[in-house]
């Protein structure tokens, strides 16, 4: 979700699917749920009218919307992940394209609002859970901080149309997202350029990752997705990047080599070789 996908629909046809938030005694009352549908394409909105997630119904299995995509480019660096952890679900984009391309992945998926979790099942076609893919009705930060050690990549999308969430905007959160990941771990974030406070998340990523920090913005202007290290990556040279963008396009359909030129260009670098 970012600025550049937030849209007004004054002509928009409202689906008859529109789910209402009744907050129990203990609930944290999330924002409301509405899904619309357009030009072929549902979306998802929680309490605004930013779209959190985007389903082509033709292609409900690839990624519409092109930061969810530029997530994707962790796959540029090795080795592929054994097992994920997700930070907002929403309509479930990115879990379902790893479940359907990443055979050999585990996904856990968290998500604080019990309602979205169920429109990107009944909606937009989010596979049940099974060996390979779990759901957790749960606040994102608080499941990290105790699950230390658990996944290779930890992949974060926790905007609610108007901010990060606060549990994710503190160093803390940043903190036990490094525990959570093994050795040659990766936090991926979605960040708005727009956010004032860009640079101080991406601050406490380069204090918490020594392996260091990119920068892969999409084309489109709004949307910067973070990716953090663990550990160093090698100094990989443009041409294995190269290389492994072809692979990985010709494999999953996504734009791995705009993703090396966004690198090339956002990032330091000399001609042969990208600088982490």
């Amino acid at each position: 979700m970012g600025p550049a996908q937030n849209r007004k629909f004054p002509n928009q046809r409202q689906m008859p699917f529109v789910f209402k938030w009744r907050p129990g005694r203990a609930d944290p009352s999330p924002a409301s749920v509405e899904v619309s549908e357009r030009d072929g394409v549902r979306t998802l909105h929680l309490g605004s009218d930013s779209v959190q997630s985007a389903m082509r119904l033709a292609d409900p299995w690839a990624l519409e919307l092109e930061y969810t995509r530029c997530m994707m480019g962790f796959l540029l660096f090795p080795p592929e992940p054994r097992d994920v952890l997700m930070i907002g679900l929403g309509g479930g984009s990115l879990a379902k394209f790893i479940h359907r391309h990443l055979p050999a992945t585990r996904t856990v998926a968290m998500e604080i609002n019990p309602q979205a979790a169920a429109a990107a099942r009944s909606l937009f076609f989010l596979p049940p859970d099974d060996e390979r893919l779990r759901v957790e009705i749960a606040e994102g930060s608080a499941f990290v901080a105790r699950h230390p050690e658990s996944a290779d990549v930890l992949l974060v999308d926790g905007y609610d149309g108007r901010a990060l969430a606060p549990e994710l905007a503190r160093e803390a959160f940043f903190a036990d997202a490094a525990a959570a990941l093994r050795g040659n771990g990766i936090l991926v974030v979605n960040l708005w350029s727009s956010d004032s406070h860009f640079n101080r998340y991406a601050g406490w990523m380069e204090a918490h990752f020594p392996g260091g920090v990119l920068f892969l913005p999409a084309q489109r202007k709004g949307n910067i997705v973070v990716l953090a290290f663990l550990t160093p990556q090698g100094q990989p040279r443009w041409e294995s990047l190269e290389k492994r963008a072809a692979e990985l396009q010709a494999r999953l359909g996504l734009e791995f080599p705009a993703f090396v030129e966004m690198l090339r260009r956002h990032n330091a670098g000399n001609k042969k070789r990208l600088l982490i």
